[in-house]
């Protein structure tokens, strides 16, 4: 097959959105960022104006930087996912590999490895991890969220099993990896400018980069995808893996903010990882995706978690609404979407 094959735009993909040529900067930042997350940050930024006007103590600075600190671990997780939708694939394991690969760094740095390797092995792992699921669906040819259903399970109980059931403690918190990734920057939590440096990374490859054309066009045309010479195994593994590598990262964020490994540690974290990337801009139909509209998602989960406490919700009802505004969030976008889509449809008559 030749180059120029290959190299042909799969059909419903803009060939331009891998180049940048003949573009200015601001052009270039302006397509790189998008428009599809500014819902999610006006309805986030609407939240918490109308809890803290309810509640005046949310708006506390030091509130508002816990709020962010703990939506880090999803909305990495929530990132990662972003690709995966854009290529119409899911992975339910995710929550998983981010407590085991916790757990083996933990233990490794109980054991006497140096906190920074060992969180490098845990990033690794977690890439790994990434690869076992992928070469589960390559070899037995099922859809990765069945693999990755399975996995889920097996993930978790190797956390357990390998801790038996306990926590990890005993580790050097005296070390430079805590003080440095657990602890601020003028303020500012070291994990939440880790995610947004996260973010600009994703989203410049999302958008820029071969990889993230070819994950958008497996998205929006498999077979157009194939027939151009894309290698759908391929770039479902390369994703796959980097979904593992960013749950492993967000594990180390984790450990070194927690100071201790708990077995149970990211149960759930999938389905509000998912629930991020939705809330975001990104699709369900792939073709698409906006890797900053996830973080968002991800932050405007936490001020929703966050905001029940200053109601009184009691803790049994918290998950149910989650789950509502989830759902309420998500009917919105897809009617918003609707709306725009039949607009541009009339326009194009």
């Amino acid at each position: 097959m030749t180059s120029s094959t290959t190299d042909a735009p799969p059909q419903g993909v803009d060939p331009t959105a891998g180049s940048t040529a003949g573009r200015g900067p601001l052009a270039v930042v302006k397509r790189a960022f998008g428009m599809e997350s500014t819902s999610v940050l006006v309805a986030t930024v609407a939240l918490i104006l109308v809890i803290g006007v309810l509640n005046p103590d949310f708006l506390d600075p030091r509130q508002l930087r816990d709020v962010l600190q703990q939506s880090v671990y999803v909305a990495v997780l929530a990132a990662g996912v972003a690709f995966l939708l854009a290529m119409r694939e899911i992975d339910l394991s995710v929550g998983a590999i981010f407590g085991l690969s916790l757990i083996c760094a933990a233990m490794l740095m109980r054991d006497g490895m140096n906190p920074w390797l060992a969180a490098v092995a845990g990033i690794v792992l977690g890439a790994l991890l990434g690869l076992v699921n992928a070469a589960i669906v390559q070899v037995f040819k099922i859809p990765a969220i069945v693999a990755t259903l399975a996995t889920l399970s097996m993930f978790r109980g190797l956390s357990l099993a390998l801790s038996d059931g306990q926590q990890v403690v005993g580790l050097p918190l005296d070390h430079a990896f805590f003080e440095v990734f657990g602890g601020r920057v003028l303020g500012i939590p070291v994990s939440v400018l880790v995610l947004v440096l996260v973010g600009i990374v994703l989203t410049l490859v999302l958008r820029m980069t071969p990889f993230g054309y070819r994950v958008r066009s497996i998205g929006s045309n498999p077979d157009a995808a194939t027939f151009s010479g894309i290698s759908l195994p391929r770039v479902r593994i390369q994703a796959l893996m980097l979904m593992g590598g960013l749950a492993g990262l967000a594990g180390m964020l984790g450990l070194a903010f927690f100071g201790s490994g708990d077995p149970n540690i990211g149960s759930g974290f999938e389905l509000l990882a998912i629930a991020a990337a939705v809330i975001g801009g990104t699709p369900l139909r792939g073709g698409s995706a906006t890797v900053v509209g996830a973080i968002l998602g991800a932050v405007l989960l936490s001020v929703v978690t966050s905001g029940l406490v200053y109601f009184d919700i009691p803790v049994n009802w918290s998950s149910f609404a989650t789950g509502a505004v989830i759902l309420v969030a998500v009917a919105v976008d897809s009617l918003l979407r609707r709306r725009r889509e039949a607009r541009s449809s009339a326009a194009g008559l």
